[in-house]
């Protein structure tokens, strides 16, 4: 139990907002040390600051297996996956693109990181000391160097990063940090290869109903958030939930759910969460309930691609031809996510840390994201762009909601549709 609550502590982050630049990438002979456990951070989604160094923490053992290891069958995942779509980008991106063109992410190798792997394939090597897999991007003259995150970024936030190492191109950053950081470090978001986002509030259904938000706040359930959860003070200031049953104590263990036999609403991931507290937590072991916090009104995209303001200009010729590379990647991984999810699987294992994933885990995953549509098209026929009247509200709710943030910012300084390729799309 100690074992899976570190996991699931750690799991919680994976959003989370928080590298020096490695040498090139070859296999590593050392393997890192467990890194220390942080004290009660706030996923990237959520964390508006750089997080408090972390708390020194007890080395943990490997997490358990699962008691069950299969994907939701496809009645109860929703829609099947788009079908398959040959890989048609082998662009030449040599000269137009930096060598290698480094993306830097939020979080160990995960699920939702599928497409971008699926650009190397099996083709990259892994540097494990650094956490940083490199190799060609398909066809296209260039590498592709992936950054890990989480401890390997000390924890903190990928705009913090990309303020202080310019090598890096591409950032996976919410669009809530980008308006709270956008005094330290202005981004541009390019592309969203994720339509909506999939954090979730959960529940016992044995214990609660709720069919909306307002249930929620009409009822006397207690809402378990990680302190500093933006999407929890929107809630709060719209009148959704009351100030009086918000408890930021949450630290990403299981173990209150449990105790309390899921009678409490906590935070989640709808691409996750699901899936571990029905088949890899042995104390608990059946269905969890959720609602979307994308349909409470805080739309925010979810790990958009952006790049550093200052770094646009000379990025475009690149962008230009890269973007569409990326919204491919996406089509690509979803019609058939089971080369991508192997080598993530493989990848996470030859990292040997406390991040652990499970085979079901990621067929349900990218089952789940498609069933619930946080991938797949806005509201055109176009994967990766971002919707402009969405945006605004965004950025006016983040205004009203955030302290410290500019009332001048307008949504159009924090992105841009102009490199997508409108003939892309599911």
């Amino acid at each position: 139990m100690r074992r899976l609550a570190i996991l699931l502590t750690l799991l919680a982050l994976i959003a989370a907002s928080c590298g020096d630049d490695a040498e090139d990438a070859g296999e590593a002979i050392a393997e890192p040390a467990a890194p220390s456990e942080p004290a009660e951070e706030t996923p990237a989604a959520e964390e508006s600051e750089p997080v408090a160094e972390p708390e020194p923490a007890e080395e943990p053992e490997p997490a358990p297996e699962p008691a069950v290891d299969e994907a939701p069958a496809e009645e109860e995942a929703g829609e099947a996956a788009p079908e398959a779509v040959p890989e048609t980008m082998a662009v030449d991106l040599s000269g137009a693109c930096p060598d290698p063109l480094v993306l830097q992410t939020d979080w160990f190798p995960s699920p939702e990181h599928g497409y971008a792997y699926r650009l190397i394939g099996d083709a990259g090597e892994l540097d494990i000391e650094n956490g940083i897999y490199r190799g060609p991007l398909l066809d296209t003259g260039i590498d592709l160097e992936i950054r890990a995150g989480g401890p390997y970024l000390g924890w903190q936030p990928t705009t913090a990063t990309m303020q202080l190492d310019t090598g890096i191109h591409f950032g996976y950053v919410n669009t809530d940090e980008q308006v709270a950081a956008y005094d330290t470090v202005p981004t541009v978001a390019v592309a969203a290869p994720f339509d909506t986002n999939p954090q979730i509030l959960m529940w016992n259904p044995d214990v609660y109903s709720f069919s909306s938000f307002e249930d929620i706040g009409e009822s006397d359930a207690t809402v378990v958030y990680f302190a500093g959860g933006v999407f929890i003070d929107y809630m709060v200031d719209a009148g959704v939930l009351r100030a009086d049953q918000v408890d930021p104590s949450y630290d990403g263990s299981p173990a209150r759910f449990v105790a309390e036999g899921g009678a409490l609403v906590q935070q989640g991931f709808a691409t996750s969460e699901p899936w571990l507290y029905e088949n890899a937590l042995e104390d608990w072991g059946k269905p969890v309930d959720f609602l979307l916090i994308h349909d409470s009104g805080f739309e925010i995209y979810a790990q958009p691609l952006v790049v550093r303001a200052d770094a646009l200009e000379e990025l475009r010729p690149c962008l230009e031809l890269v973007v569409p590379v990326f919204q491919q990647a996406v089509l690509d991984h979803y019609a058939d996510s089971a080369p991508t999810d192997a080598l993530i699987l493989r990848i996470v294992d030859d990292l040997a840390s406390f991040w652990v994933l499970y085979p079901g885990q990621m067929e349900y995953s990218a089952a789940t994201a498609l069933a619930l549509g946080n991938v797949g098209n806005g509201p055109d026929n176009i994967v990766g762009n971002m919707d402009d009247a969405r945006m605004q509200r965004v950025v006016q709710l983040l205004k009203d909601v955030l302290e410290g943030v500019p009332q001048d910012i307008e949504a159009t300084d924090i992105y841009t549709n102009e490199f997508i390729d409108p003939s892309i799309g599911f």
